[in-house]
Parts: C-alpha cells; sequence; structure tokens
C-alpha cells in the first residue's frame, strides 16, 4: 500500500460533525478534497482551502485515502455506489475511513464488500459531539488491519485527542454503541434532574454550580447543564441522531440477546421528542418529552369539573 505523503485526502458529509473536522484537517496543512450531497455545505469549505470535486467520481479519482461522516448507512452505499459497477471503479486500491455511526454487521459487510474490490477500509468511529469536533477533542476508535491503521491514524491527529486501537473490524463500531450507552443514558439523566429541580422551585443554576464541581462532572455535562439551564437546544448532536444511535444499540443488544433497560427507555423518551417536532434540536430537548409526560400526568390527576361538583 502507497504512503500518503503529499497527496490530498478526500472528505464526504459536511454536516453538523463534518464541517468542524474538514475545517480542522485543513488548518492543519492537509490537502483536503471535499464533496457533499447539498453542493453549498462543500463550497462554504473552499474559502478555507479545501478543493471541491466536480462530482464523486472525481474526488475518488483525485484521493487514495477517503474520509466518510456519512449520516447513514444508505448515503454510504449511495456514495460509493455499493452494488453497481461503479462500485469497484471508486474503492479499487483506496482506503476508506468510516468516521460516523453503523451497525457493527453493516460495517463488517462493507468491509467485506470493498476487500472484494480492491479497496481497504478502516473504522474510525468518534465519541464527541460539535464543540469537541470544532476544537479537536474527538476520541477516535480504530478497527481494521494494521498496516490500514497505521496509514490512517496520523491523518486524524488534527481531530482527536485520542485515537484507540480496538482490533478487527467491526470492533471499533461495537466500541461506539458501548460508548453511547453511557452518553445517552447520562444526558438523559441530566434532563430528568434539572425538570425535577424546576418543578421543585429549585434554583437551575445553583443545580449547575454543584453538578459542576460534583464527582459526576464531566466536559459533556458541564456544556449540556449549560444548555439545559438555559434552554438553548441549538444543536450539537441532534435528537435524530440521538435516536439513530439508540435503535442502534437496541438493535445490537437484541442480537446479542443481553438486556439494554435503561437505553430502551431513553428510546421512548427520544422518540417522544421526535413526535414533538424536535428531530432538528439539541439531545437536550429531551428534557421536552419528560416535561411532557409530567404535565400529562398532572393533568390526569387534576380532579374534573363533574367530579367536585358532586
Amino acid at each position: 500500500m502507497k504512503t500518503t505523503d503529499g497527496l490530498p485526502i478526500g472528505f464526504i458529509g459536511i454536516g453538523i460533525m463534518g464541517q468542524p473536522m474538514a475545517r480542522n484537517l485543513i488548518k492543519a496543512g492537509t490537502r483536503l478534497v471535499v464533496w457533499n450531497r447539498s453542493a453549498d455545505k462543500a463550497e462554504a469549505l473552499a474559502a478555507a482551502g479545501a478543493t471541491v470535486a466536480q462530482d464523486i467520481d472525481d474526488l475518488f479519482d483525485r484521493c487514495e485515502v477517503v474520509i466518510f461522516m456519512m449520516v447513514n448507512e444508505a448515503a454510504m452505499d449511495a456514495v460509493v455506489g455499493r452494488g453497481t459497477p461503479a462500485f469497484a471503479n471508486r474503492v479499487k486500491g483506496r482506503t476508506i475511513v468510516q468516521m460516523g455511526t453503523t451497525s457493527p454487521t453493516y460495517s463488517k459487510a462493507l468491509e467485506t464488500d470493498l476487500r472484494a474490490a480492491g479497496g481497504y477500509y478502516v473504522e474510525a468511529p468518534v465519541s464527541g459531539s460539535r464543540k469537541p469536533a470544532e476544537t479537536g477533542q474527538l476520541v477516535a476508535m480504530l478497527a481494521g488491519d494494521e498496516e490500514s491503521i497505521a496509514r490512517v491514524r496520523p491523518l486524524l491527529r488534527p481531530l482527536c485527542r485520542e485515537t484507540v486501537v480496538c482490533g478487527p473490524v467491526p470492533s471499533a463500531l461495537s466500541m461506539k454503541l458501548a460508548v453511547n450507552v453511557f452518553m445517552l443514558c447520562m444526558v438523559t439523566g441530566l434532563a430528568e434532574s434539572v425538570h425535577f429541580a424546576d418543578r421543585n422551585g429549585l434554583d437551575l443554576n445553583q443545580l449547575a454550580t454543584i453538578l459542576n464541581v460534583s464527582p459526576m462532572a464531566s466536559d459533556v455535562s458541564r456544556v449540556k447543564i449549560s444548555k439545559l439551564v438555559s434552554r438553548d437546544f441549538t444543536a450539537q448532536a441532534t435528537i435524530t441522531d440521538a435516536l439513530a444511535n439508540n435503535h442502534l444499540i437496541v438493535e445490537a443488544a437484541r442480537a446479542a440477546g443481553i438486556a439494554s433497560p435503561l437505553v430502551d427507555v431513553c428510546r421512548q423518551l427520544y422518540g417522544e421528542t421526535l413526535t414533538l417536532g424536535l428531530g432538528s434540536n439539541d439531545v437536550i430537548s429531551v428534557l421536552r418529552a419528560i416535561e411532557a409526560r409530567s404535565d400529562l400526568s398532572s393533568a390526569k390527576d387534576k380532579p374534573s369539573e363533574n367530579s367536585i361538583s358532586r
């Protein structure tokens, strides 16, 4: 396999996470070729120094390593042309670095197809939302063959404060789902804590102060408690993405025959939040679903006018 010295790197998927990740690569001096299904998002990186590919085939022609930060599995398949004659032409001799979150089963099947077509594959899902993406403080979990990982790992330094090799595919994505179990339960628990304090008439700023110096505090909790107190629901990681991750965890848990009681509750709450029309809001807007449950419960407990008149 050739080295990447002097060659441009491809980047596909310029969304909430992909945009700051691409910018950090450019700032670090990486020659970046970008493409996005929504062309305006790719064009926004041109001013920062990226080259915008004319189309997807142009990107693959220019680059031997292509980073994917795609929204889902169907989008990835469409971009690489999986299941079509274009697939082999695009991926042969290329290394695909998958930094998004998909099911482990899908990832393993994709690796098999890539290798059959003469390509290479590295799983590199990341832990962290938009803020750590902006500051290059993501944590990447890597899986694949040793040579491919060794080739890719240095390229991720501008994006990550840590990269951890987890083993063969799909161990990195399985690890990412395990990490997300804790993340989803933590954020949901934080939202419920704020709701409990609020409905008991407590000072939410005091709650934030206490939690921020408590043993439970983390970089994530400090950011999220601030957003919860100010009811700032602008997205760092959306409800839609959180629910998709939740589905992946539950599916993997069921396939392994293991219980996922807390994640099951989170999935219900995120689904209720989505029903409220808040899919593009930050994951902390799960607070709104918790509030809706309390309001419904209060309405049921309140005596009706007919019962009072009797």
